[in-house]
């Protein structure tokens, strides 16, 4: 597979205080790539320092195009879709109303209205609660609905922040199964943050191990997990 993300030397900042340290990684065109580490590693400000959300410098590029120094919305528009952790809907919308938002970079309406249609089916929760505030959903549901939201911008690149973050294991399993899909179905990349490491290194093709702002270990998902440092500190076992 050709790179589609290439990140070389990725610093980002808070004010004066420098969280990442150089990042070094690639992901590639159709994979699926799980960034790992503890609380604080550095793994939210990652996908923020690519969404353009804090100061970040270093050389990081999207099928060749640079992405540090543009504006979120410019990075959007590239194609890079952002699910943050604790799911970030619009609650006072509707669920219809957050799904159009999704794709208001788009200009082909005829194609929104059958990826909207799209989306109830591949989650018919939602539009069993098409007209219902999101903010009266149940976790799960506002997750796929973060979920649907960021795949009407028919992106190239999701960045996924802690998907599974306070959900019940039947519906995180429903999620990490539709993620599957619609990388294999449509094509679409993922870089995926995720606590729960078994899961990211099951769903992925390859892995990076973040640890106070440094990438410590990389390679195949399946290499990984056979590392022992890794099994004891992430799997349990």
């Amino acid at each position: 597979m050709t790179a589609l993300l290439e990140v070389r030397g990725l610093k980002a900042y808070y004010g004066p205080v420098q969280a990442l340290h150089g990042l070094d990684f690639t992901l590639r065109e159709g994979g699926i790539t799980a960034l790992l580490g503890a609380n604080g590693a550095g793994k939210t400000t990652t996908l923020r320092a690519l969404c353009g959300m804090v100061r970040a410098t270093g050389e990081v590029t999207l099928g060749g195009e640079l992405v540090i120094g543009r504006s979120t919305e410019d990075v959007c528009r590239m194609g890079v879709a952002h699910v943050p952790q604790g799911r970030g809907t619009f609650g006072r919308f509707t669920v219809e109303e957050n799904l159009q938002l999704g794709a208001m970079t788009r200009r082909d309406h005829a194609a929104i209205r059958d990826d909207m249609e799209r989306m109830y089916a591949t989650f018919p929760i939602l539009k069993a609660r098409r007209m219902q505030q999101a903010g009266a959903l149940s976790g799960g549901e506002q997750q796929m609905l973060a979920v649907a939201r960021a795949l009407m911008l028919r992106p190239r690149l999701m960045l996924l922040d802690e998907p599974s973050f306070g959900l019940a294991p039947l519906i995180v399993r429903e999620l990490f199964d539709i993620f599957a899909a619609v990388n294999r179905d449509q094509g679409v990349s993922m870089l995926i943050v995720e606590q729960n490491a078994e899961l990211a290194l099951d769903l992925a093709g390859d892995a990076y191990l973040i640890e106070t702002g440094s990438i410590v270990m990389a390679g195949e998902a399946a290499a990984i997990r056979q590392d022992e440092g890794v099994r004891k500190a992430y799997l349990g076992y």
